[in-house]
């Protein structure tokens, strides 16, 4: 979790990402602290190093007051071409090998008008679904690796014990 933002001018921040080629999703939320203006909200961008050093941005979407975070899919953009940003004017201290994401705050209205990058796509329901699903069949997998029978059991009045039909009933 990164929470020390670059403030680059009034409106717009950076997060930089070390080690960005090893990472598939990026998750942005908003902490809940401090909420955007009235009738605004924030763009988000990815920016990576292309062959050259220079810095590619492509926008992965938004987050408002209303939907305050987003997960977004970066593996496949670290190949595709930029888009236009606000960010593209500003002398932004970057390392070449670290990516960063920017966050621009905006009018909704334009918010609105803006077209993502489209191998970005943020989450869906069904894929936030079947994580869930694979979380749950993991943590039963987990749970049930520790499972005895009563005759293996010794006594530890300390200890609780959930018996495993119970876990896997509840899921």
């Amino acid at each position: 979790v990164q929470t020390a933002a670059q403030q680059v001018a009034e409106d717009k921040f950076v997060f930089d990402l070390p080690d960005y080629e090893s990472i598939n999703h990026v998750v942005v939320f908003m902490l809940g602290t401090i909420p955007f203006p009235e009738g605004m909200g924030g763009s988000v961008y990815f920016s990576y190093p292309d062959s050259n050093g220079m810095p590619v941005w492509q926008l992965l979407g938004f987050v408002t007051n209303g939907k305050p975070s987003a997960i977004f899919k970066i593996s496949g953009l670290k190949s595709g071409e930029g888009s236009r940003h606000p960010f593209g004017a500003m002398n932004i201290v970057r390392t070449p090998s670290v990516a960063q994401i920017g966050i621009s705050v905006e009018l909704l209205d334009s918010l609105a008008q803006q077209t993502p990058v489209g191998n970005a796509a943020v989450s869906s329901v069904d894929s936030f679904t079947q994580f869930t699903q694979k979380m749950l069949d993991n943590f039963y997998n987990f749970a049930s690796s520790f499972a005895v029978s009563q005759a293996q059991m010794t006594p530890s009045p300390s200890e609780m014990f959930i018996p495993a039909n119970v876990v896997l009933k509840w899921y």
